[in-house]
C-alpha cells in the first residue's frame, strides 16, 4: 500500500472525527503546525524517523510537540498513534489529503490560471466570478504569467485543463498543416 493511500485513510478518519468533535479548520491548522515543525527542524525529523529511537520516546516527543503547539485532542492522539506505529512519514501526505477534504467540505475548488502577461486585478476578479458561476463553488485562484504562451489563458480546475493559449492554437494549426501536406 502506498504512503498516499495510507495517509488518505488516516486523513478521512481525522476529518470525520473533526466534524463530530471539533472544528475542522482548527484541526488543519494544528496538523499544519506539527508537520511544519517536523519539516523545518532537521534534527527533530532525523530523531523521530530514527529506527533506534524507542517507541515510547518517539511517542513522548510528539506528544510534547503537540502539547507545545496547543493541538486539539484528535490531532494529538493521531500524531501519538502514528509515532507509536512508526508511521510519522505519513504526516505530509496526511495533511495534503486532509486539506483536500476540507476544501471539498467548504465547497471550495482550486483553480490555477496561467496567462502570457500579468493579469490585472479587475480581470482576475472577473475570471474568478465566472469560474464561481461555472463550478457553483467558491474559487481559490492562483495566477501565474508565462510569456511562452504568447497570448490567451490556460486554466486548470482539478484535473481539467482549459487551454485557450495562442501557443496551443499555433501548435494545432501546425499539426493540421503537417497532416494535410
Amino acid at each position: 500500500m502506498s504512503l498516499r493511500t495510507s495517509a488518505a485513510r488516516y486523513a478521512r478518519a481525522l476529518f470525520d472525527v473533526a466534524l463530530k468533535e471539533s472544528d475542522p479548520v482548527r484541526i488543519e491548522q494544528d496538523l499544519a503546525t506539527i508537520v511544519g515543525a517536523i519539516q523545518q527542524h532537521a534534527e527533530l525529523r532525523r530523531t523521530l524517523m530514527s529506527p533506534t529511537l524507542p517507541h515510547a520516546a518517539r511517542v513522548n516527543v510528539v506528544s510534547a510537540l503537540a502539547a507545545h503547539a496547543g493541538a486539539q485532542p484528535p490531532v494529538a492522539k493521531l500524531v501519538a498513534m502514528l509515532a507509536d506505529r512508526n508511521r510519522l512519514e505519513l504526516l505530509p501526505d496526511l495533511l495534503d489529503v486532509y486539506r483536500e477534504r476540507l476544501l471539498d467540505h467548504q465547497q471550495v475548488v482550486r483553480a490555477a490560471v496561467t496567462t502570457a502577461a500579468p493579469m490585472p486585478e479587475e480581470a482576475r476578479q472577473s475570471l474568478e466570478s465566472r469560474l464561481r458561476n461555472v463550478t457553483g463553488k467558491h474559487i481559490q485562484l492562483s495566477v501565474d504569467a508565462d510569456p511562452s504562451l504568447i497570448g490567451g489563458v490556460v486554466t486548470r480546475i482539478g484535473s481539467t485543463v482549459y487551454d485557450g493559449s495562442i501557443r496551443t492554437q499555433l501548435e494545432k494549426m501546425r499539426q493540421r498543416l503537417i497532416e494535410n501536406a
